[in-house]
C-alpha cells in the first residue's frame, strides 16, 4: 500500500487519528451549503482585496500613493470600481453571436469558483457542533479535477474573442488559447513528481504527505517550473500577451463592457488565487504551520490556526504575481512559446525521470530519498540560475556604415551605446549684445 493509503483506511500521526477520503461526503446538507457559501464569499472578497493590494504594491514600486479615498486605506476602492462597472452601459456588437457572446464570460468565471471546491483550508474542525474538514470535498483524482475544470475556462476566452465579431478580439482569443494550452502541459508535468512522492492525487492526502518535508524543497525544479507555468497559465505579466494593447487593443475582451467585462476581470483574479492555492497545497505543505512551528507549538496545526498559515502562503504567491507585473516588461510571443515548449517541457520530462529513478532506488535499497532529492534538485536549480546570470552578452553585429544618414543614421564607431546617458551641462545664459558690443537690456514687456 502506498503512502496515501486507500479510502477508508485510518492512519496514525502524532497520536491523533487521521482519516482518509471517507471523512468527506458525510456532512449534513446544511454544513455543505455553509461551505459552498464560504467558498464563494472567500473568492469574491479575495478578489476585491487582491485588486486593492496590487494597486497599492505597484503604486509603492512606482513611488505613487495608490487608492486612498474610499474606505480606510482605500480598501473599498475595488468595491467602488465593481459598482461602477455594473452601472455602465452594456453594449453588444451588431455583428456578434449574441448567445455565445453572453455565455463566454460565464464559461470563464464559473470554473474559477469550482476549482476551490477541492482545496483544503485546514484540518478537521468543529463547525457549528459538527466535526468536519475545512474543505468542501475531496476525491482520489482531485488535482486532475482542478486541471480539467481550469481547462474549461479556456473555452470562455476563445469563444468570447470569436463571438465578438472583431479581428482584434479573435486574434486575442486564439493567442490566449495557444498560450494556456502550452503552459498547461508543462504545469501538469511539473505535478507528476508530486504524485510520485505522495502516492496520491488527493489534495488532502498530498498535504498529509508533507508532514516532514515540503515538496517545494524536495522537488525544487518542479516547484520552479510550476511557478513559471502558472504565470503563463493565468495570462499575467510578463506573459499577458493575449491583452497586448500595442497589437490587439485589449485582446479577447475588447468588445465587452459592464458586467460581462467584470466577469472576465473576476475570472482572471480568481484564477490567480486558484493557482496560488494549488501551489500552496502541493508544494508548501498546504495549511500546515511553516518553518517547523508545529514542533515548537503543537496547537499550530489544530483548530482554525491552519487557515492563517494557508492564506499567508497563498498571499506570498499573489505578491510574486504583483511583483512581476511591476518589474518585468512583456515578452515577445515567439520568446514566450519557445520558453514553454523548448525549455519547460523538456526540463519537466527529464526531472520526472530523475525523481522516478531516485524513488525506485530508495525503495529497493530501503533508504529515504528525501536528502538525495533535496541535494540533487538544489544543485540543478543553482546550476541553471548561474547559467542565466553568467551568460555572456551576445556579440554586436557588424553593421556597415551607410553612405547617407537618412532614414537610418549610422551607429557610433564602437557599436551601440550602453549604460546611462551623459549628463547635460548648462553654461551661464548668453547675454545679447549689439553690433558695437554694448549689452542690450530687455524691455519692460520682455522682463515681465
Amino acid at each position: 500500500m502506498g503512502r496515501s493509503g486507500l479510502a477508508g483506511v485510518d492512519r496514525e500521526r502524532g497520536g491523533g487519528q487521521v482519516n482518509g477520503l471517507e471523512q468527506f461526503g458525510q456532512d449534513p446538507w446544511w454544513i455543505i451549503a455553509i461551505k459552498v457559501l464560504l467558498v464563494f464569499v472567500v473568492c469574491v472578497v479575495l478578489t476585491l482585496f487582491n485588486i486593492w493590494w496590487e494597486r497599492k504594491v505597484v503604486a509603492r514600486m512606482q513611488h505613487r500613493i495608490g487608492p486612498n479615498r474610499h474606505g480606510p486605506f482605500g480598501l473599498l476602492q475595488s468595491l467602488a470600481d465593481g459598482v461602477k462597472l455594473a452601472l455602465k452601459e452594456d453594449l453588444t456588437p451588431e455583428k456578434a453571436d449574441k448567445i455565445v457572446f453572453i455565455t463566454a464570460p460565464i464559461l470563464a468565471t464559473v470554473p474559477a469558483f469550482v476549482t476551490f471546491a477541492v482545496i483544503p483550508f485546514g484540518p478537521e474542525v468543529n463547525l457549528f457542533g459538527v466535526q468536519t474538514p475545512l474543505q468542501l470535498t475531496d476525491m482520489p483524482v482531485a488535482v486532475l479535477f482542478v486541471m480539467a475544470i481550469a481547462s474549461i475556462g479556456i473555452y470562455g476566452i476563445v469563444l468570447g474573442g470569436w463571438a465578438s465579431g472583431s479581428t482584434y478580439s479573435l486574434l486575442g482569443g486564439l493567442r490566449s488559447s495557444a498560450q494556456m494550452i502550452s503552459y498547461e502541459v508543462s504545469m501538469g508535468l511539473a505535478l507528476v513528481t508530486v504524485f510520485l512522492m505522495a502516492g496520491s492525487l488527493s489534495t488532502s492526502q498530498i498535504v498529509e504527505a508533507q508532514t516532514d518535508w515540503w515538496f517545494g524543497a524536495l522537488l525544487l525544479p518542479s516547484f520552479v517550473i510550476y511557478c513559471v507555468s502558472m504565470v503563463g497559465e493565468t495570462n499575467r505579466a510578463p506573459f499577458d500577451l493575449p491583452e497586448a494593447e500595442g497589437e490587439l487593443v485589449g485582446g479577447f475582451h475588447t468588445e465587452y463592457s459592464s458586467l460581462k467585462f467584470a466577469l472576465f476581470f473576476l475570472a482572471e483574479y480568481i484564477n490567480m488565487a486558484t493557482v496560488s492555492a494549488l501551489a500552496t497545497t502541493l508544494f508548501l505543505g498546504g495549511w500546515r504551520a511553516p518553518l517547523g512551528l508545529g514542533t515548537v507549538w503543537p496547537g499550530a496545526n489544530e483548530g482554525y490556526w491552519p487557515v492563517l498559515w494557508f492564506f499567508l502562503k497563498m498571499f506570498f504567491f499573489i505578491w510574486i504575481f504583483i511583483w512581476l507585473r511591476g518589474t518585468l516588461p512583456r515578452l515577445r510571443y515567439d520568446q514566450f512559446m519557445s520558453l514553454g515548449w523548448k525549455v519547460l517541457l523538456p526540463a519537466s520530462l527529464a526531472w520526472i525521470v530523475v525523481v522516478a529513478v531516485i524513488k525506485m532506488t530508495a525503495i529497493q535499497g530501503g533508504f529515504s530519498p528525501n536528502w538525495f532529492l533535496f541535494g540533487f534538485g538544489l544543485a540543478v536549480t543553482v546550476v541553471v540560475v548561474l547559467g542565466f546570470l553568467n551568460r555572456l552578452p551576445e556579440k554586436e553585429a557588424q553593421v556597415t556604415k551607410p553612405t547617407g544618414g537618412y532614414p537610418t543614421p549610422a551607429l557610433p564607431q564602437g557599436g551601440a551605446v550602453r549604460g546611462a546617458a551623459q549628463p547635460l551641462v548648462f553654461g551661464p545664459p548668453a547675454v545679447p549684445t549689439g553690433t558695437n558690443g554694448v549689452r542690450i537690456l530687455p524691455s519692460r514687456e520682455e522682463a515681465k
